[in-house]
């Protein structure tokens, strides 16, 4: 049997529910009410106070737009070019952990709604579904690894990847150890996923997710693991040795990078940094491209918005591309960040609600929403490619970091 023909693909009637969704935090009030109470908060959740997720957000609106008119606009395009491949928008989807225990084999949902609508998806190293299996239900995504400094490890992975035939690696090198998640103590979800009296009420309590999503998982697939860690299929989400596999990173450095850089030939991105020093040392060692980002706030609390950091990053980036995630929902948050010169946007949590929600309809409307929003700003800037855009297009406001 196929992947193609595990997934379940969108009937009319979801892809009418989907229809009724106006923007991507539609699906954030939606996916509270499907999902248990700790899978949501596994997936909405930050660290300590939440100052990074309201710093992203905050930046988005310290960013004014200056548009010009009376232009024709009609034959505007929001294609882009990145790694000689044509993408139909500037934005693409982040990767996320756990998805498979979130929507119904929902890493191969994302992949396959990305695919269609032409954008990219990264496959995270913490997904619970092969990464062979992903990639050939939609060849074009990519794969992101968390490395720790072993050598041995980092060749094995590498090695797999590349015989499964991605084209582009994105290594994160923001979690050297895990950031201080209060919110999944207090929503009790923990790695690994400790079965308990309320675990069991919440998924009573959530039908849909229960009948929809883990109940055909354990019956087609057995009990989710971590699959895709290490050069070998990892422990299972409920084992007490699965968090191994998310230790040991805090000794990877630049060498490290290096030694990757020589051993994987295809497209290499460094996800997680922020300082533009950082930025100069990725194009250094290789690196065909950086992605700005403070994890959506699950990390470092109280660190600088990625759309702050932004302008620094490219003046250090000389011609290499920059692409950012963290924060951003609107067509709008996309255009300002392509203006202050990224190449692409990342998304992660609200694809992942489409998901869970209304399957690969839900992620192929979300793109589709996002998509419409570009296209019409884009008219009501003044502009039709996004190479015209620039700093000119913005005003700063205090704090901007314009």
């Amino acid at each position: 049997m196929t992947i193609s023909r595990l997934v379940v693909q969108p009937s009319a009637r979801m892809r009418r529910k989907a229809a009724r969704v106006l923007s991507l935090d539609d699906y954030e009030a939606l996916a509270r009410a499907h999902l248990p109470r700790p899978l949501f908060g596994y997936v909405a959740g930050a660290c300590e106070d939440n100052q990074t997720v309201t710093a992203n957000r905050d930046a988005m609106r310290r960013v004014a737009f200056i548009p010009r008119v009376l232009r024709d606009v009609a034959p505007r395009s929001q294609q882009v070019s990145l790694f000689g491949e044509s993408w139909a928008s500037p934005f693409g989807i982040a990767p996320m952990g756990l998805s498979a225990l979130i929507a119904m084999r929902g890493d191969i949902t994302l992949a396959q709604g990305a695919a269609a609508e032409g954008v990219p998806m990264l496959l995270s190293a913490t997904s619970l579904i092969r990464l062979e299996d992903v990639r050939a239900a939609s060849p074009s995504c990519w794969f992101q690894a968390y490395l720790p400094a072993d050598q041995d490890w980092i060749d094995g992975v590498i090695d797999r990847v590349k015989a499964a035939g991605f084209g582009t690696l994105v290594i994160s090198v923001d979690v050297p150890v895990l950031g201080n998640r209060e919110n999944l103590i207090r929503e009790r979800f923990s790695t690994p996923l400790k079965p308990s009296l309320r675990l069991a009420m919440d998924g009573i309590l959530h039908p849909r997710w229960l009948l929809g999503t883990f109940a055909p998982t354990l019956l087609r697939h057995g009990m989710p693991a971590f699959e895709n860690s290490s050069a070998t299929r990892g422990a299972p989400v409920i084992a007490r040795n699965a968090e191994r596999s998310f230790g040991q990173r805090d000794r990877l450095t630049w060498d490290g990078i290096r030694h990757i850089r020589e051993r994987w030939r295809g497209n290499l991105v460094i996800k997680g940094v922020l300082h533009p020093d950082d930025v100069s040392m990725s194009r250094n060692v290789g690196a065909d491209a950086v992605i700005l980002s403070n994890h959506g706030g699950r990390q470092l609390d109280g660190a600088i918005a990625a759309l702050d950091a932004l302008p620094a990053a490219v003046a250090a980036a000389g011609d290499m591309p920059i692409l950012i995630d963290s924060g951003f929902r609107r067509g709008t948050d996309i255009l300002k960040a392509i203006a202050l010169g990224a190449r692409m946007v990342l998304i992660g949590r609200p694809f992942l609600y489409a998901a869970a929600v209304h399957g690969e309809a839900g992620v192929r409307h979300a793109i589709g929403l996002l998509r419409a929003e570009v296209d019409r700003n884009m008219a009501l800037l003044g502009t039709n490619s996004l190479t015209e855009l620039g700093p000119d297009y913005l005003h700063r406001t205090s704090g901007s970091g314009l």
